[in-house]
């Protein structure tokens, strides 16, 4: 998310591949299965080699939407020479939207080789939140109503990178879904959908010029500031009120030890634009390994 600008003709393949994967995103699909497998360890249900299939199902999946996204965006002019954000590799020439198709396909076999170990291991269930999630990568930038050009973006990353990436690798490793598994769902996933906030903060003026109607660029700039602002207090919020409600031990109040992380991001978000938002995403996102990390620690503590 925070990858320089640069228009390198001499770039290999390799650094293109790796650029387009866009490596600081990742986390976002690898927290929520940290969280869920410390979840079910907790409880004295863990199995290595799955929770290593889920997360790394979960990463393919990413990697899917980081592709689909960089050639549908491009596709429909999105990516202009406009654009505040990093570079994209269709835009910048360094893949074609063919080869970033084909490589979200091999992504998508990979998570689909994950998913068929984890249904044989865990059930049905696991597949209709397989096949959709796997919509929701495709669906988020590509097909004739993308999700994140009608507003709908936001909901979805809570979906799929908070409440159904940690529920279901809990019911994987354990077989149930208590409550804590959905109250760390929540609180995983609004900061997941907080580096998504800053993304559409920063490129409101672009996408209203190229149709896409984000949350920031339907209600404006000081809404997105401030569903950023209540997406981080209200993932730093719950772990106390998980530990009064008995869903994990009070040592899980270790996770506030990333409080100064999240108020140099949340004064960043409200005191920058534009390009200068860029670093809010990695930040943003830093912040949610972090508080991932950290819960996971708490709730085995």
């Amino acid at each position: 998310m925070t990858e320089s600008v640069t228009s390198d003709v001499n770039m290999t393949k390799a650094v293109a591949w790796w650029r387009a994967i866009r490596p600081a995103t990742l986390p976002a699909g690898l927290a929520p299965v940290v969280v869920g497998t410390a979840l079910a360890a907790a409880d004295h249900a863990i199995d290595l080699g799955l929770a290593v299939l889920a997360a790394l199902g979960a990463v393919a999946l990413q990697v899917v939407s980081n592709f689909v996204n960089d050639a549908a965006d491009n596709a429909r002019g999105t990516d202009d020479d406009q654009r505040v954000g990093p570079a994209r590799a269709a835009a910048m020439g360094w893949l074609s939207e063919r080869e970033l198709w084909v490589g979200a396909g091999v992504a998508l076999v990979v998570a689909g080789l994950c998913g068929v170990a984890l249904i044989a291991a865990a059930g049905w269930p696991v597949l209709w939140v397989g096949l959709s999630g796997a919509a929701a990568a495709i669906l988020y930038t590509a097909g004739p109503v993308p999700l994140g050009y009608v507003g709908l973006g936001d909901l979805f990353v809570m979906l799929f990178f908070g409440f159904a990436a940690v529920v279901t690798t809990v019911f994987i490793l354990s077989g149930d879904t208590p409550a804590a598994a959905w109250a760390a769902g929540g609180a995983v996933g609004a900061l997941a959908t907080a580096v998504l906030v800053v993304n559409n903060l920063r490129d409101r003026h672009g996408d209203a010029g190229h149709g896409k109607r984000t949350l920031a660029v339907r209600f404006g700039a000081r809404a997105a500031r401030i569903e950023y602002t209540v997406l981080v207090v209200g993932a730093f919020a719950l772990v106390p009120a998980g530990a009064a409600l008995g869903w994990w031990g009070w040592p899980a109040l270790v996770t506030w030890a990333a409080l100064p992380m999240a108020y140099a991001a949340t004064r960043g978000v409200w005191t920058q634009d534009g390009a200068a938002l860029n670093p809010l995403l990695g930040a943003t996102a830093r912040l949610t390994w972090a508080y991932a990390a950290l819960l996971a620690l708490g709730v085995l503590l």
